[in-house]
C-alpha cells in the first residue's frame, strides 16, 4: 500500500473513532452538550488534532445526524426488501417495525434526529437525502399499489397542499385533485409520531402493550394508504 493509502486508512479510522466517541457522549451529555474538546480529551488527543477531522461542533453533529439517518434507513430498507413484493401491507409493517426496533435499540441517536432541535444548529442540505430514506420507502409501497391498480389515488385535492415537486420526486401522482401523496406524508409523520411518543415516554401510563398497540396503529396506516388486506 502506498503512503497516501496508509494515511487515508488512518484518517478514516480516526474519523470513525471520533464519531463513535461522540455518539457515546450523546447518551450522557445530549446533543446540545456535545463538545469537541470533551471528545478529544477522552481520546487523548489535542483539540487541534480533532479539529482537523471536524472543523466545528456543527460539522461533527452533521456527521452523526447523517450516520443516524443512514443507519435507520438501511435497517428499514433491509427489512422491507425481505417482505413479499406483492404484499403491500407486509412491506408497510416491515418498514414501520424496523423503524421502531432501530429507535428502541438506539434511543440517543434517534433523539438526535427526531428529538428536540439543538440550539444554534441548522442542518445543511446534505442531511436531506439520508433523512428521506424511510419516506421514500413508504412512498414506493404506495407507488407500487397505484401501478398494480390496487390503491386508489383518491380525490379531494389533499395533494395540492404539498410542496410542488415533492410527490413527483418519489414517483407519486402529481394531480392536485388526488390524495395518495398526501396520505403517504400523513403515514410517514404518523409513524414517527408513534415511535417518538413511545420512546420519549408520552404514552407512559396510557399504553400498556406497546408492541401490540403499534401493530394495530400500522394496520390503520395501511387503511389510510388504501392498501389491500394482506
Amino acid at each position: 500500500m502506498t503512503a497516501a493509502g496508509t494515511r487515508a486508512r488512518v484518517r478514516a479510522a480516526l474519523t470513525r473513532e471520533i464519531a463513535d466517541t461522540a455518539r457515546r457522549h450523546l447518551a450522557t451529555e445530549g446533543a446540545a452538550g456535545l463538545s469537541l474538546r470533551a471528545v478529544a480529551r477522552e481520546l487523548g488527543m489535542a483539540s487541534s488534532a480533532v479539529y482537523r477531522y471536524f472543523p466545528s461542533r456543527d460539522d461533527l453533529l452533521t456527521a452523526l445526524i447523517v450516520d443516524a439517518y443512514d443507519a435507520l434507513g438501511a435497517a428499514a430498507e433491509e427489512t422491507e426488501a425481505a417482505a413479499p413484493r406483492v404484499d403491500l401491507r407486509a412491506r408497510l409493517h416491515a418498514v414501520c417495525g424496523a423503524v421502531r426496533d432501530w429507535a428502541l435499540a438506539h434511543p440517543h441517536e434517534y433523539a438526535l434526529v427526531y428529538g428536540s432541535p439543538v440550539p444554534g444548529y441548522a442542518a445543511p442540505e446534505t442531511t436531506m437525502g439520508p433523512a428521506s430514506r424511510v419516506g421514500v420507502l413508504l412512498s414506493r409501497i404506495v407507488v407500487d399499489g397505484l401501478a398494480a391498480g390496487v390503491v386508489d389515488p383518491g380525490t379531494g385535492g389533499a395533494d395540492a397542499t404539498l410542496t410542488p415537486g415533492a410527490a413527483e420526486s418519489v414517483g407519486l401522482p402529481t394531480d392536485p385533485g388526488t390524495s395518495a401523496a398526501a396520505r403517504a406524508v400523513q403515514a410517514w409523520t404518523a409513524l414517527f409520531g408513534l415511535v417518538s411518543f413511545e420512546l420519549f415516554g408520552q404514552t407512559h401510563n396510557v399504553v400498556e402493550r406497546h408492541e401490540e398497540f403499534f401493530r394495530g396503529a400500522v394496520e390503520r396506516l395501511g387503511d389510510l394508504l388504501g392498501l389491500p388486506p394482506g
